[in-house]
């Protein structure tokens, strides 16, 4: 009988739901086999014999010692899997010794004997002990560590001939447990403080285990033993060798494993975070770098990027809800995106229409998506009445992480970090993730303007982020098949049948704030600016709303834009759209804060200035780079931000450093980056014609310019 095996018929001894029962009797039935079990009471049950053996209320006691899956010893895969080449070399060499003491051929079978086999001294009709005295001498080994070897094979064959490998000397497993515990107390301790010397750790170590435990109870590890015991409980309980920050985010960790949403289809989830970019943009009046962040919205169950912002400074709740209008309006794509990168105007993916030529007119740079929940941290920006009550009315649940819990957001955690290295490190002005990564003067590199930054980040996340593979991104069924953030998008289309689109596109107006006004027969002002338009009511009509202004209407502004503003006409429910008019003067988005300081700079330069030749002379004055004080800086920072989208045209999946934009920004492309566009008027400034200024020296242009502000 098999050591694995047990013998099950009448006598055998079970465990049956905690206690001791005999097989008493086994029948065969016409529904299997049968055994009846008697217990020490004297009753009587009867069971299948299916049931006996592989429920896990019955364990079989066996009659005689063999292998049991609670052995201390290690498995023979275990054993052997730790060894290395050399080690299992020597394993595998005794084996055939001892195969040849038992047999006498080395590989253990007559069948396989090698030339000479079975030698005269290993011949079948030798006694053992004369085998063993002939292997001990051939070896140089003593007759009882052969005898040793052969009992080893025996039970567990090559894996018994592994030498005890014991602990590493110096190692936590070989010092006293209660010194290791107290290490490890002590370490713990600085989670939250100033990084310490390990002889610091050290000597506390010492300190307490002699006050716990009494002198010279606990064996005292020497100084090199302490610190290689030090350096092991370093992957436990990291302290030494990385930031105090990493170290404190390594010790928020969970106990136990790693839980997370799972996404089944697009638009389920949308994450939502802003960073601070580790490159610098370029202030585009007085020439200097200045920090930007960018927000952006992610859908979770594809990865694709459905909305980004890039501000100057900081981010504002507007930007926020400017993020979220463009997943119900996305932005067009560039004219010369390659045709893999530009989502068709409905968002459904090529693959899924019949004629795609013909239903793909123009493009998105993303497609649009309805989030059902939005997964947001604190922030201030993101927790807004009037963001948080929009979402409401349109049954999308805010779901905010917990606080310093990174990992609530992981995916656009990890998107940031694939920006910062598959893009902005190539870009000049890169800065590094922290000031230990900085290089001497990333600044003196740095001229891309915020609209430039916005523009190649977008460009790069629709040619090259939307059609890599990502590594998280798979399919249950076909495990090693890897897909872009552009093919699970289609994945989730196959997989639940339908996309979250917006049902109407105007409800992405509710995201912007509201101002009230009265309708007067020249249209609304608003701050000194009159708007005009189809669908405005007509002066005199009384206004049904009872707003803070009597008679007054309501009004969708957009302050990173006030060209233009949104009316929704009570008695259709259709919006509008009105146009400011000196909008085409500006020639380009407009903000609001822009506009009040060119009033400013108007009214100091002229005696009757109006809007018109105030936008003019901002243009004027910011191309110039003429601005010095922090509120024309931080304007200009919005401006540039709302410019005109660059033309960047791109083929295929390209490296960051090839993207067109990237390559017209350093000089290295002279194709102009599109149409031209007409300059706007502006006022008459005297006789400096550029022909009367002769050669100016670049370099020192606006330093002088500076210089005189």
């Amino acid at each position: 009988m098999s050591g694995a095996g047990a013998r099950v018929g009448v006598g055998t001894r079970f465990r049956y739901d905690g206690e001791t029962v005999e097989v008493v009797e086994m029948a065969a039935t016409t529904a299997g086999n049968e055994v009846v079990l008697k217990d020490s009471r004297g009753q009587v049950r009867r069971l299948t014999l299916k049931e006996l053996l592989f429920t896990d209320r019955a364990v079989v006691i066996p009659e005689r010692a063999g292998p049991s899956a609670g052995d201390v010893e290690e498995i023979a895969s275990v054993v052997l899997g730790q060894l290395r080449e050399d080690e299992r070399h020597v394993v595998l060499e005794r084996a055939e010794h001892v195969r040849e003491v038992l047999s006498g051929y080395r590989s253990g079978s007559p069948e396989l004997a090698r030339e000479g086999e079975p030698r005269p001294e290993y011949a079948s009709g030798e006694l053992l002990e004369a085998k063993y005295a002939a292997k001990a001498a051939e070896l140089g080994v003593g007759a009882r560590s052969v005898r040793r070897w052969v009992a080893l094979f025996r039970e567990h064959g090559e894996a018994g001939l592994v030498p005890g490998r014991g602990h590493a000397r110096g190692s936590a497993a070989s010092a006293d447990p209660r010194w290791v515990e107290t290490a490890l107390e002590v370490m713990a301790e600085y989670t939250d403080q100033a990084r310490p010397s390990r002889t610091l750790v050290i000597e506390r170590t010492r300190a307490r285990v002699i006050a716990r435990f009494g002198p010279e109870v606990v064996a005292q590890p020497s100084r090199a033993t302490a610190f290689r015991i030090l350096q092991e409980l370093e992957r436990r309980h990291p302290l030494f060798r990385l930031s105090t920050k990493r170290n404190r985010d390594i010790a928020d960790r969970p106990g136990g494993p790693y839980g997370k949403l799972r996404p089944t289809r697009p638009g389920e989830y949308v994450l939502m975070d802003t960073t601070r970019l580790d490159v610098f943009g370029c202030d585009p009046l007085t020439l200097r770098w200045v920090q930007a962040e960018l927000t952006v919205a992610m859908d979770w169950y594809s990865r694709c990027i459905t909305g980004i912002r890039l501000t100057p400074v900081s981010t504002k709740a507007v930007d926020v809800s400017a993020v979220l209008f463009q997943c119900f309006r996305p932005r067009p794509a560039g004219r010369d995106w390659p045709r893999g990168a530009v989502w068709p105007e409905h968002g459904i993916p090529r693959t899924v229409l019949v004629d795609v030529d013909g239903a793909t007119v123009g493009g998105l740079a993303s497609p649009p998506l309805v989030p059902e929940t939005l997964v947001v941290d604190h922030g201030r920006v993101y927790v807004s009445e009037h963001l948080t009550s929009v979402c409401r009315r349109m049954g999308i649940s805010i779901q905010p992480a917990r606080l310093r819990t990174g990992r609530d957001k992981g995916p656009v955690e990890r998107f940031f970090r694939t920006l910062r290295e598959g893009l902005l490190e190539v870009l000049p002005g890169y800065k590094g993730p922290d000031i230990h990564a900085r290089g001497e003067l990333p600044e003196a590199d740095a001229f891309f303007f915020l609209d430039e930054l916005e523009e190649i980040i977008r460009e790069w996340i629709a040619v090259v982020y939307h059609c890599r593979p990502h590594a998280g991104l798979v399919d249950p069924g076909v495990p090693g098949l890897r897909m872009s953030p552009a093919q699970m998008f289609e994945h989730g289309m196959a997989r639940a049948g339908y996309i979250e689109a917006p049902r109407d596109p105007d409800l992405a107006f509710e995201f912007l704030a509201t101002k009230w006004r009265t309708v007067q027969h020249y249209g609304v002002e608003i701050d000194r600016r009159r708007y005009r338009g189809p669908g405005l009511p007509a002066p005199g009509i009384r206004s049904p709303y009872e707003g803070p202004v009597k008679n007054g209407w309501p009004f969708q502004i957009d302050p990173d834009d006030i060209t233009h503003i949104y009316f929704r006409d009570p008695a259709t429910r259709v919006w509008h759209t009105l146009t400011w008019e000196h909008a085409p003067a500006a020639g380009m988005p407009l903000s609001e804060d822009a506009l009040v300081f060119a009033r400013k700079l108007a009214a100091s330069k002229y005696r009757y200035p109006d809007d018109r030749l105030a936008v003019a002379d901002l243009l004027e004055r910011w191309n110039l780079g003429l601005g010095t004080t922090l509120p024309e800086r931080r304007i200009a920072l919005r401006l540039s931000r709302e410019q005109t989208a660059l033309e960047l045209p791109s083929t295929g999946v390209p490296e960051a450093g090839s993207l067109p934009s990237v390559r017209r920004a350093l000089g290295e492309d002279s194709r102009p980056a599109g149409p031209p566009v007409a300059e706007p008027p502006v006022a008459e400034a005297g006789d400096d014609d550029e022909a009367d200024l002769g050669p100016v020296d670049e370099d020192d242009f606006y330093a002088d310019a500076l210089e005189d502000v």
